[in-house]
């Protein structure tokens, strides 16, 4: 059943957004690891379906960033982008570009990471992404200078697994991943805000597929530490989604305990995946609502 809806929205992704994608701005490609990415043995080509336009990274060996700056760049801030896929594949096309051009439209720089994919035969589900989430914030932070950015300023924003990843990365900076391979990781990995939209694979209820009782009496994973560095938030979700809006109370839940700022919206009866809000007149504002908090938090 998971297969069938995570090949029905592949599909649905890849059409939606092919007059978006026409939009970007051509990216400055950077590969964040020297050598092999931790664990691999092997450098090779990212893996795409050759016959579906702007289809999904299938298979990522060598992660990267697609770094866009806008035309007129406004702000100091670098809003690091995390797209969904399941962490089977990387939708960096659908929710990574349109994104990406909406914060570049508004003085903002921004990096698009295209993480490891598929899942790992052992181990946490998102192990080798985290590796990677924490390494892009660190190459960002030391090439601040480079991008006209504050170090200190770089925020995270992720979609479905991706938002899952983005809440990982502003939840454990204080936990290493890896061991240091170069100077860049001399460069701490903490954030300063955080935006997950519609976050999967939050709760016990759902760690590794969609939520089975709707999230009702589940808790957070462990793998969310926590830490002391934990940044403010924006939570983003539809309450008609498979992943249920509980991951993103409970998160709201704990942060408000921490006396972190937080900010939650839930829109009625939408679903998984923004594509399918525009339909939605209670949920159109989706994208002015989150960067109207990071506006309001000084972003």
């Amino acid at each position: 059943m998971y297969v069938k809806f995570k090949s029905l929205i592949s599909w649905a992704f890849v059409f939606f957004f092919t007059v978006e994608i026409a939009c970007a701005q051509n990216p400055e490609k950077v590969e964040i690891w020297p050598n092999l990415a931790p664990g691999e043995m092997v450098r090779e080509p990212e893996v795409n379906d050759p016959n579906v336009p702007n289809a999904p990274a299938l298979k990522v060996t060598t992660p990267y960033l697609l770094i866009q700056r806008p035309k007129k760049q406004t702000s100091d801030v670098c809003v690091l982008i995390m797209p969904g896929g399941g962490f089977n594949v990387c939708f960096y096309n659908n929710e990574g570009f349109p994104p990406s051009k909406y914060w570049n439209d508004r003085g903002y720089v921004t990096a698009i990471l295209v993480y490891r994919v598929p899942r790992p035969a052992s181990g946490t589900i998102y192990g080798p992404a985290l590796q990677d989430a924490q390494r892009a914030v660190r190459y960002l932070r030391s090439s601040a200078d480079k991008y006209g950015i504050n170090p200190n300023r770089i925020g995270v924003e992720g979609y479905s697994a991706g938002a899952c990843l983005a809440l990982l990365t502003a939840v454990n900076s204080e936990t290493e991943t890896y061991a240091p391979v170069d100077d860049i990781d001399s460069h701490p990995c903490n954030v300063a805000f955080a935006i997950p939209v519609y976050p999967a694979y939050v709760l016990d209820d759902g760690a590794k597929d969609p939520n089975v009782n709707k999230g009702e009496g589940a808790s957070i994973l462990p793998d969310f530490h926590f830490d002391s560095k934990t940044p403010p938030m924006c939570l983003i979700h539809g309450d008609a989604d498979i992943y249920s809006p509980l991951g993103s109370v409970e998160i709201y839940k704990r942060l408000r305990k921490m006396e972190i700022p937080c900010e939650l919206h839930i829109f009625a009866d939408a679903p998984h995946g923004y594509m399918f809000w525009d339909d939605l007149p209670n949920a159109q504002s989706w994208q002015d609502r989150r960067f109207a908090w990071a506006q309001k938090m000084g972003f």
